[in-house]
Protein backbone atom coordinates (compact mmCIF):
# COMPACT_ATOMS: atom_id res chain seq x y z
CA UNK A 1 0.00 0.00 0.00
CA UNK A 2 2.89 2.19 1.04
CA UNK A 3 4.58 1.33 -2.35
CA UNK A 4 1.32 1.89 -4.31
CA UNK A 5 0.89 5.53 -2.40
CA UNK A 6 4.13 6.55 -3.23
CA UNK A 7 3.74 5.51 -7.22
CA UNK A 8 1.49 7.51 -7.24
CA UNK A 9 2.65 10.53 -5.17
CA UNK A 10 5.80 10.07 -7.93
CA UNK A 11 2.96 9.95 -10.98
CA UNK A 12 1.19 13.25 -9.44
CA UNK A 13 4.92 14.75 -8.71
CA UNK A 14 5.70 14.07 -12.75
CA UNK A 15 2.32 15.31 -13.86
CA UNK A 16 2.70 18.49 -12.05
CA UNK A 17 6.39 19.24 -13.36
CA UNK A 18 4.83 18.20 -16.99
CA UNK A 19 2.25 21.07 -16.89
CA UNK A 20 4.31 23.60 -15.45
CA UNK A 21 6.46 22.71 -18.27
CA UNK A 22 3.31 23.58 -20.66
CA UNK A 23 2.39 26.67 -18.68
CA UNK A 24 6.10 27.89 -19.52
CA UNK A 25 5.90 27.03 -23.05
CA UNK A 26 2.69 28.86 -23.78
CA UNK A 27 3.44 31.32 -21.58
CA UNK A 28 6.82 32.36 -21.20
CA UNK A 29 8.91 34.98 -19.95
CA UNK A 30 8.30 38.33 -21.06
CA UNK A 31 10.92 39.27 -23.70
CA UNK A 32 13.87 41.75 -23.19
CA UNK A 33 12.37 45.34 -25.09
CA UNK A 34 14.80 45.10 -28.03
CA UNK A 35 12.82 42.06 -28.90
CA UNK A 36 9.82 43.47 -28.28
CA UNK A 37 10.78 46.36 -30.43
CA UNK A 38 11.62 43.73 -33.05
CA UNK A 39 8.52 41.69 -33.25
CA UNK A 40 6.00 44.84 -32.78
CA UNK A 41 6.35 45.59 -36.86
CA UNK A 42 5.96 41.59 -37.25
CA UNK A 43 2.81 41.38 -34.96
CA UNK A 44 1.24 44.65 -36.63
CA UNK A 45 1.79 42.96 -40.29
CA UNK A 46 0.13 39.86 -38.99
CA UNK A 47 -2.58 41.82 -38.00
CA UNK A 48 -3.20 43.17 -41.15
CA UNK A 49 -2.95 40.27 -43.36
CA UNK A 50 -5.45 38.51 -40.98
CA UNK A 51 -8.03 41.37 -41.36
CA UNK A 52 -7.23 41.91 -45.11
CA UNK A 53 -5.96 39.81 -47.73
CA UNK A 54 -2.22 38.84 -47.63
CA UNK A 55 -1.94 39.27 -51.00
CA UNK A 56 -3.36 42.50 -50.69
CA UNK A 57 -0.81 43.55 -48.27
CA UNK A 58 2.24 42.59 -50.90
CA UNK A 59 0.45 44.68 -53.52
CA UNK A 60 0.45 47.83 -50.78
CA UNK A 61 4.51 46.52 -50.13
CA UNK A 62 5.50 46.25 -54.35
CA UNK A 63 3.85 49.07 -55.14
CA UNK A 64 4.82 51.37 -52.51
CA UNK A 65 7.75 50.43 -51.56
CA UNK A 66 9.00 49.05 -54.89
CA UNK A 67 7.34 50.85 -57.48
CA UNK A 68 7.25 54.21 -55.71
CA UNK A 69 9.88 54.35 -53.15
CA UNK A 70 12.50 52.73 -54.86
CA UNK A 71 11.61 53.77 -58.35
CA UNK A 72 10.92 57.01 -57.41
CA UNK A 73 13.71 58.00 -55.34
CA UNK A 74 16.02 55.96 -58.00
CA UNK A 75 14.45 57.61 -61.14
CA UNK A 76 15.20 61.46 -59.21
CA UNK A 77 18.47 60.79 -58.82
CA UNK A 78 19.63 58.88 -62.17
CA UNK A 79 17.55 60.67 -64.31
CA UNK A 80 19.12 64.60 -62.99
CA UNK A 81 22.03 63.26 -64.33
CA UNK A 82 21.11 61.83 -67.46
CA UNK A 83 19.38 65.61 -68.70
CA UNK A 84 22.76 67.13 -67.34
CA UNK A 85 25.20 64.80 -68.05
CA UNK A 86 24.32 62.84 -71.44
CA UNK A 87 21.35 65.65 -72.83
CA UNK A 88 23.01 68.60 -71.17
CA UNK A 89 20.17 71.16 -70.61
CA UNK A 90 20.20 73.93 -68.61
CA UNK A 91 17.78 73.89 -65.29
CA UNK A 92 14.92 76.11 -66.54
CA UNK A 93 14.45 73.44 -69.05
CA UNK A 94 14.92 70.33 -66.89
CA UNK A 95 12.32 71.90 -65.10
CA UNK A 96 9.91 72.24 -67.62
CA UNK A 97 10.73 68.71 -67.85
CA UNK A 98 10.27 66.98 -64.73
CA UNK A 99 6.78 68.81 -65.15
CA UNK A 100 5.97 66.61 -67.76
CA UNK A 101 6.53 64.18 -65.69
CA UNK A 102 3.79 64.70 -64.05
CA UNK A 103 1.00 64.88 -66.90
CA UNK A 104 0.26 60.66 -66.41
CA UNK A 105 -0.46 61.82 -62.42
CA UNK A 106 -2.69 64.51 -64.05
CA UNK A 107 -4.56 61.55 -65.92
CA UNK A 108 -5.17 59.54 -62.59
CA UNK A 109 -8.87 60.28 -62.65
CA UNK A 110 -8.94 58.73 -65.74
CA UNK A 111 -7.11 55.87 -64.94
CA UNK A 112 -9.07 55.74 -61.77
CA UNK A 113 -12.48 55.68 -64.14
CA UNK A 114 -10.85 52.85 -66.17
CA UNK A 115 -10.29 50.21 -63.12
CA UNK A 116 -14.04 51.21 -61.85
CA UNK A 117 -15.93 51.44 -65.03
CA UNK A 118 -13.66 49.35 -67.46
CA UNK A 119 -13.15 45.69 -66.11
CA UNK A 120 -11.31 43.33 -68.30
CA UNK A 121 -12.31 39.29 -68.53
CA UNK A 122 -14.65 40.23 -65.24
CA UNK A 123 -11.52 41.58 -62.99
CA UNK A 124 -11.06 45.68 -62.40
CA UNK A 125 -7.78 45.56 -60.73
CA UNK A 126 -5.93 42.49 -61.90
CA UNK A 127 -5.62 43.74 -65.66
CA UNK A 128 -3.83 47.71 -64.73
CA UNK A 129 -1.31 46.09 -62.36
CA UNK A 130 -0.38 44.62 -65.52
CA UNK A 131 -0.83 47.39 -68.05
CA UNK A 132 1.64 49.53 -65.30
CA UNK A 133 4.01 46.52 -65.52
CA UNK A 134 4.44 46.42 -69.31
CA UNK A 135 4.43 49.85 -69.92
CA UNK A 136 6.91 50.80 -67.21
CA UNK A 137 8.96 47.87 -68.57
CA UNK A 138 9.35 49.17 -72.19
CA UNK A 139 10.05 52.59 -71.16
CA UNK A 140 12.60 51.55 -69.04
CA UNK A 141 14.71 49.31 -71.40
CA UNK A 142 14.14 51.72 -74.57
CA UNK A 143 15.26 54.87 -73.04
CA UNK A 144 18.25 52.87 -71.69
CA UNK A 145 19.47 51.16 -74.69
CA UNK A 146 18.52 53.07 -77.35
CA UNK A 147 21.96 54.80 -77.75
CA UNK A 148 21.46 58.53 -78.05
CA UNK A 149 18.02 59.57 -77.78
CA UNK A 150 16.79 63.52 -78.49
CA UNK A 151 15.80 64.91 -75.59
CA UNK A 152 11.91 65.01 -76.93
CA UNK A 153 11.89 61.17 -77.38
CA UNK A 154 13.81 60.23 -74.14
CA UNK A 155 11.60 62.94 -72.03
CA UNK A 156 8.56 60.26 -73.89
CA UNK A 157 9.77 57.70 -72.68
CA UNK A 158 10.76 58.41 -69.05
CA UNK A 159 6.95 60.01 -68.98
CA UNK A 160 5.86 56.29 -70.24
CA UNK A 161 8.03 54.84 -66.60
CA UNK A 162 6.16 57.63 -64.88
CA UNK A 163 3.16 56.48 -66.69
CA UNK A 164 3.33 52.96 -65.05
CA UNK A 165 3.95 53.90 -61.57
CA UNK A 166 0.98 56.04 -61.71
CA UNK A 167 -1.42 53.75 -63.50
CA UNK A 168 -0.45 51.19 -60.25
CA UNK A 169 -0.72 53.63 -57.63
CA UNK A 170 -3.92 54.41 -58.83
CA UNK A 171 -5.29 50.44 -59.17
CA UNK A 172 -3.78 49.81 -55.30
CA UNK A 173 -5.31 53.23 -53.87
CA UNK A 174 -8.75 51.61 -55.23
CA UNK A 175 -8.01 48.69 -53.36
CA UNK A 176 -6.87 51.06 -50.22
CA UNK A 177 -9.35 53.22 -50.19
CA UNK A 178 -12.20 50.45 -50.64
CA UNK A 179 -10.51 48.73 -47.11
CA UNK A 180 -10.36 52.14 -45.57
CA UNK A 181 -14.42 52.87 -46.50
CA UNK A 182 -15.32 49.59 -44.92
CA UNK A 183 -12.77 48.91 -41.63
CA UNK A 184 -12.44 52.95 -40.82
CA UNK A 185 -10.32 51.69 -37.81
CA UNK A 186 -8.02 50.56 -40.12
CA UNK A 187 -7.34 53.80 -42.76
CA UNK A 188 -4.55 54.74 -40.43
CA UNK A 189 -2.44 51.67 -40.20
CA UNK A 190 -2.79 51.19 -43.98
CA UNK A 191 -1.29 54.79 -44.80
CA UNK A 192 1.58 53.91 -42.33
CA UNK A 193 2.07 51.32 -44.18
CA UNK A 194 1.91 52.80 -47.45
CA UNK A 195 4.55 55.38 -45.43
CA UNK A 196 6.74 52.82 -44.38
CA UNK A 197 6.93 50.99 -47.46
CA UNK A 198 7.43 54.14 -49.60
CA UNK A 199 10.30 55.55 -46.95
CA UNK A 200 12.13 51.91 -46.73
CA UNK A 201 11.62 52.07 -50.71
CA UNK A 202 13.32 55.49 -51.26
CA UNK A 203 16.10 54.60 -48.84
CA UNK A 204 17.59 51.56 -50.86
CA UNK A 205 17.10 53.85 -54.16
CA UNK A 206 18.68 56.59 -53.10
CA UNK A 207 21.53 54.38 -51.32
CA UNK A 208 22.49 52.82 -54.55
CA UNK A 209 21.30 55.55 -57.27
CA UNK A 210 24.77 57.00 -56.46
CA UNK A 211 26.59 53.38 -57.08
CA UNK A 212 24.96 52.96 -60.31
CA UNK A 213 25.11 55.65 -61.93
CA UNK A 214 29.17 55.96 -61.12
CA UNK A 215 29.36 52.54 -62.45
CA UNK A 216 26.93 52.22 -65.12
CA UNK A 217 26.40 56.02 -66.41
CA UNK A 218 23.13 57.58 -66.36
CA UNK A 219 21.36 56.36 -69.42
CA UNK A 220 22.60 52.58 -68.34
CA UNK A 221 21.68 53.09 -64.54
CA UNK A 222 18.48 53.49 -66.02
CA UNK A 223 17.88 50.38 -66.88
CA UNK A 224 17.42 48.94 -63.45
CA UNK A 225 14.19 50.70 -63.60
CA UNK A 226 12.24 47.79 -65.49
CA UNK A 227 12.57 45.51 -62.85
CA UNK A 228 9.58 47.36 -60.34
CA UNK A 229 7.51 47.26 -63.32
CA UNK A 230 8.31 43.29 -64.01
CA UNK A 231 7.26 42.58 -60.15
CA UNK A 232 3.89 44.56 -60.93
CA UNK A 233 3.02 42.21 -63.82
CA UNK A 234 3.61 39.54 -61.47
CA UNK A 235 1.25 40.96 -59.08
CA UNK A 236 -1.47 41.38 -61.69
CA UNK A 237 -1.36 37.37 -61.48
CA UNK A 238 -1.13 36.73 -58.00
CA UNK A 239 -3.51 39.46 -56.09
CA UNK A 240 -6.56 38.30 -55.43
CA UNK A 241 -10.05 39.09 -56.75
CA UNK A 242 -12.91 37.76 -57.35
CA UNK A 243 -13.83 37.67 -61.19
CA UNK A 244 -17.30 39.55 -61.49
CA UNK A 245 -20.25 38.95 -64.06
CA UNK A 246 -22.94 40.06 -65.48
CA UNK A 247 -20.70 43.46 -67.03
CA UNK A 248 -22.64 45.33 -68.82
CA UNK A 249 -24.82 46.28 -66.30
CA UNK A 250 -21.93 46.40 -63.94
CA UNK A 251 -20.27 49.22 -66.35
CA UNK A 252 -23.54 50.85 -67.22
CA UNK A 253 -24.38 51.65 -63.05
CA UNK A 254 -20.78 52.63 -62.67
CA UNK A 255 -21.69 55.02 -65.47
CA UNK A 256 -24.46 56.58 -63.53
CA UNK A 257 -22.39 56.60 -60.76
CA UNK A 258 -19.84 58.97 -62.08
CA UNK A 259 -22.31 61.57 -62.75
CA UNK A 260 -23.74 61.35 -58.83
CA UNK A 261 -19.92 61.26 -57.87
CA UNK A 262 -18.89 64.64 -59.46
CA UNK A 263 -22.12 66.41 -57.76
CA UNK A 264 -20.29 64.36 -54.57
CA UNK A 265 -17.35 66.57 -55.38
CA UNK A 266 -19.01 69.85 -55.66
CA UNK A 267 -20.72 68.92 -52.30
CA UNK A 268 -17.76 68.10 -50.50
CA UNK A 269 -15.08 70.45 -51.89
CA UNK A 270 27.31 69.29 -57.85
CA UNK A 271 28.95 67.20 -55.28
CA UNK A 272 29.73 63.61 -55.75
CA UNK A 273 27.39 61.33 -56.95
CA UNK A 274 27.62 58.54 -53.89
CA UNK A 275 26.87 61.87 -51.53
CA UNK A 276 23.83 62.83 -53.33
CA UNK A 277 22.22 59.43 -53.33
CA UNK A 278 23.45 59.07 -49.69
CA UNK A 279 21.78 62.80 -48.70
CA UNK A 280 18.64 61.43 -49.91
CA UNK A 281 19.02 58.05 -48.62
CA UNK A 282 19.35 59.79 -44.98
CA UNK A 283 16.15 61.52 -45.77
CA UNK A 284 14.41 58.46 -46.49
CA UNK A 285 15.26 56.98 -42.96
CA UNK A 286 14.15 60.41 -41.71
CA UNK A 287 10.72 59.93 -43.52
CA UNK A 288 10.47 56.31 -41.99
CA UNK A 289 10.96 58.82 -38.46
CA UNK A 290 8.27 60.75 -39.78
CA UNK A 291 6.35 58.47 -40.30
CA UNK A 292 6.83 56.38 -36.85
CA UNK A 293 5.51 60.02 -35.24
CA UNK A 294 2.29 60.39 -36.88
CA UNK A 295 1.62 56.65 -36.52
CA UNK A 296 2.15 56.46 -32.92
CA UNK A 297 1.51 59.98 -31.29
CA UNK A 298 -0.66 61.84 -34.21
CA UNK A 299 -3.16 59.52 -35.70
CA UNK A 300 -5.80 60.67 -33.52
CA UNK A 301 -5.58 64.63 -33.59
CA UNK A 302 -8.26 66.28 -35.78
CA UNK A 303 -7.37 67.26 -39.29
CA UNK A 304 -7.42 70.78 -38.71
CA UNK A 305 -5.16 70.90 -35.91
CA UNK A 306 -2.86 68.79 -37.23
CA UNK A 307 -2.67 69.70 -40.87
CA UNK A 308 -2.15 73.67 -39.74
CA UNK A 309 0.65 73.19 -37.23
CA UNK A 310 2.61 70.88 -39.76
CA UNK A 311 2.15 73.49 -42.38
CA UNK A 312 3.64 75.96 -40.34
CA UNK A 313 6.55 73.68 -39.73
CA UNK A 314 6.58 73.17 -43.26
CA UNK A 315 6.68 76.39 -44.34
CA UNK A 316 9.34 77.48 -41.13
CA UNK A 317 11.58 74.22 -42.48
CA UNK A 318 12.04 75.65 -45.73
CA UNK A 319 13.84 78.84 -44.33
CA UNK A 320 16.98 76.40 -43.88
CA UNK A 321 17.44 76.22 -47.52
CA UNK A 322 17.42 79.79 -47.56
CA UNK A 323 20.41 79.94 -44.66
CA UNK A 324 22.35 77.44 -47.05
CA UNK A 325 22.46 79.74 -50.24
CA UNK A 326 22.90 82.65 -48.46
CA UNK A 327 26.00 80.62 -46.44
CA UNK A 328 24.36 81.85 -42.74
CA UNK A 329 25.80 78.38 -41.91
CA UNK A 330 29.08 78.77 -42.07
CA UNK A 331 29.01 81.88 -40.03
CA UNK A 332 27.34 79.92 -37.27
CA UNK A 333 30.19 77.43 -37.90
CA UNK A 334 28.12 74.43 -39.30
CA UNK A 335 30.00 72.28 -42.01
CA UNK A 336 27.89 72.32 -45.50
CA UNK A 337 27.54 68.61 -45.81
CA UNK A 338 26.19 68.77 -41.98
CA UNK A 339 23.61 71.64 -42.69
CA UNK A 340 22.53 69.60 -45.78
CA UNK A 341 21.91 66.17 -44.21
CA UNK A 342 19.66 68.17 -41.20
CA UNK A 343 17.69 69.90 -43.91
CA UNK A 344 16.84 66.73 -45.56
CA UNK A 345 15.86 64.91 -42.23
CA UNK A 346 13.64 67.95 -41.24
CA UNK A 347 12.16 68.33 -44.08
CA UNK A 348 11.41 64.71 -44.37
CA UNK A 349 10.14 64.30 -41.30
CA UNK A 350 7.61 67.10 -41.54
CA UNK A 351 6.57 66.30 -45.23
CA UNK A 352 5.53 62.98 -43.80
CA UNK A 353 3.87 64.68 -40.98
CA UNK A 354 1.82 67.01 -43.34
CA UNK A 355 1.40 64.94 -46.18
CA UNK A 356 -0.18 61.62 -44.16
CA UNK A 357 -3.55 63.12 -42.37
CA UNK A 358 -4.21 64.28 -46.04
CA UNK A 359 -4.39 61.09 -47.48
CA UNK A 360 -6.26 59.89 -44.53
CA UNK A 361 -9.01 62.85 -45.41
CA UNK A 362 -8.78 62.03 -48.87
CA UNK A 363 -9.97 58.33 -48.63
CA UNK A 364 -12.92 59.54 -45.67
CA UNK A 365 -14.05 61.71 -48.89
CA UNK A 366 -14.40 58.37 -50.76
CA UNK A 367 -17.83 57.30 -51.39
CA UNK A 368 -18.40 53.37 -52.32
CA UNK A 369 -18.57 52.04 -55.51
CA UNK A 370 -16.38 54.21 -57.71
CA UNK A 371 -13.57 55.31 -54.65
CA UNK A 372 -10.87 54.52 -57.60
CA UNK A 373 -12.26 57.34 -59.48
CA UNK A 374 -12.65 59.49 -56.63
CA UNK A 375 -9.48 58.82 -54.35
CA UNK A 376 -7.42 59.97 -57.86
CA UNK A 377 -9.44 62.94 -58.58
CA UNK A 378 -8.40 64.16 -55.39
CA UNK A 379 -4.79 62.72 -56.30
CA UNK A 380 -4.97 64.58 -59.47
CA UNK A 381 -5.30 68.31 -57.49
CA UNK A 382 -2.05 67.42 -55.61
CA UNK A 383 -0.26 66.38 -58.67
CA UNK A 384 -1.49 69.35 -60.56
CA UNK A 385 -0.14 71.25 -57.64
CA UNK A 386 3.27 69.74 -58.41
CA UNK A 387 2.83 70.43 -61.69
CA UNK A 388 1.86 73.97 -61.11
CA UNK A 389 4.97 74.52 -58.88
CA UNK A 390 7.32 72.56 -61.35
CA UNK A 391 6.31 74.67 -64.20
CA UNK A 392 6.09 77.79 -61.18
CA UNK A 393 9.95 77.18 -60.58
CA UNK A 394 11.36 76.80 -63.76
CA UNK A 395 9.59 80.03 -64.98
CA UNK A 396 10.99 82.01 -61.52
CA UNK A 397 14.42 80.76 -62.25
CA UNK A 398 14.03 81.57 -65.87
CA UNK A 399 13.33 85.22 -64.84
CA UNK A 400 15.81 85.61 -62.22
CA UNK A 401 17.92 84.06 -64.41
CA UNK A 402 19.47 81.00 -62.79
CA UNK A 403 21.80 78.80 -64.71
CA UNK A 404 23.47 76.09 -64.08
CA UNK A 405 26.59 78.17 -63.27
CA UNK A 406 24.77 81.36 -61.76
CA UNK A 407 22.96 81.32 -58.58
CA UNK A 408 23.09 84.85 -58.07
CA UNK A 409 19.70 85.20 -57.32
CA UNK A 410 18.77 81.75 -55.88
CA UNK A 411 18.09 82.95 -52.89
CA UNK A 412 15.54 85.27 -54.29
CA UNK A 413 13.82 81.98 -55.46
CA UNK A 414 13.52 80.18 -52.08
CA UNK A 415 12.37 83.46 -50.40
CA UNK A 416 9.50 83.11 -52.77
CA UNK A 417 8.85 79.79 -52.16
CA UNK A 418 8.90 79.89 -48.48
CA UNK A 419 6.10 82.84 -48.53
CA UNK A 420 4.02 81.02 -50.70
CA UNK A 421 4.06 77.99 -47.95
CA UNK A 422 3.06 80.77 -45.19
CA UNK A 423 0.48 81.87 -47.17
CA UNK A 424 -0.92 78.57 -47.36
CA UNK A 425 -2.16 79.05 -43.90
CA UNK A 426 -4.66 81.36 -44.73
CA UNK A 427 -6.51 78.31 -46.00
CA UNK A 428 -6.39 76.01 -43.61
CA UNK A 429 -10.06 76.66 -42.60
CA UNK A 430 -10.84 74.25 -45.48
CA UNK A 431 -9.55 71.06 -43.94
CA UNK A 432 -12.89 69.67 -41.49
CA UNK A 433 -12.61 70.12 -37.63
CA UNK A 434 -13.60 66.22 -37.07
CA UNK A 435 -11.48 63.38 -36.30
CA UNK A 436 -9.66 61.08 -38.19
CA UNK A 437 -11.84 58.42 -37.51
CA UNK A 438 -15.36 60.37 -38.02
CA UNK A 439 -17.43 60.08 -41.06
CA UNK A 440 -16.96 62.63 -43.24
CA UNK A 441 -19.80 62.48 -46.06
CA UNK A 442 -23.31 62.48 -45.71
CA UNK A 443 -24.64 58.67 -45.42
CA UNK A 444 -27.16 58.66 -48.00
CA UNK A 445 -24.48 59.64 -50.52
CA UNK A 446 -22.06 56.90 -49.35
CA UNK A 447 -25.03 54.50 -49.86
CA UNK A 448 -26.25 56.04 -53.04
CA UNK A 449 -22.78 55.84 -54.89
CA UNK A 450 -22.07 51.84 -53.78
CA UNK A 451 -22.68 49.38 -56.05
CA UNK A 452 -25.55 46.91 -55.04
CA UNK A 453 -23.36 43.91 -55.03
CA UNK A 454 -25.08 42.01 -52.19
CA UNK A 455 -27.62 41.74 -54.96
CA UNK A 456 -25.62 39.34 -56.71
CA UNK A 457 -22.92 37.64 -55.01
CA UNK A 458 -20.83 36.92 -58.19
CA UNK A 459 -20.64 40.16 -58.56
CA UNK A 460 -18.74 41.20 -56.08
CA UNK A 461 -14.75 42.09 -56.62
CA UNK A 462 -13.09 40.89 -53.35
CA UNK A 463 -9.76 41.61 -51.89
CA UNK A 464 -10.20 39.05 -49.27
CA UNK A 465 -12.24 35.35 -49.57
CA UNK A 466 -15.49 35.15 -47.95
CA UNK A 467 -13.89 34.91 -44.61
CA UNK A 468 -12.37 38.57 -44.58
CA UNK A 469 -15.59 40.27 -46.18
CA UNK A 470 -13.39 42.94 -47.42
CA UNK A 471 -14.74 44.09 -51.05
CA UNK A 472 -12.20 45.80 -53.62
Amino acid sequence: MDDYSSQETQKTTTSNRNVDDQDDHHHPNPTNPFVQILQQPIQWLQMLSSELNPTFVLGVVLVYGLSQGFSGSYFKVVTDYYWKDVQKLQPSVVQLYIGLYYIPWLMKPVWGLLTDVFPVRGYRRRPYFVLAGVIGTVSALTVAFSGNLAAVVALTWLIGVTAGVAIADVTIDACIARNSIEIRSLASDLQSLCGFCSSAGALVGYSTSGFFVHHLGPQGALGLLAIPPIFLTVLGFVIYEQRSTNLHSQRKKAVEEVGVAMSGIYKTIKLPQEFVGMIYAVGAVASIVGVLIYHKTLKNYPFRNLVFFAQLLYAMSGLLDLTFILRWNLALGIPDYFFVIMEECVFRIVTKIRWMPMIVLSTRLCPLGIEGTFFALLMCIDSLGSLSSKWGGGAVLHALNVTRTNFTNLWLALLIRNVLRFLTLGLIFLVPKADQLDLLIPSDLLTKNSFEFSDVDDQSLELVPSKGKIEV
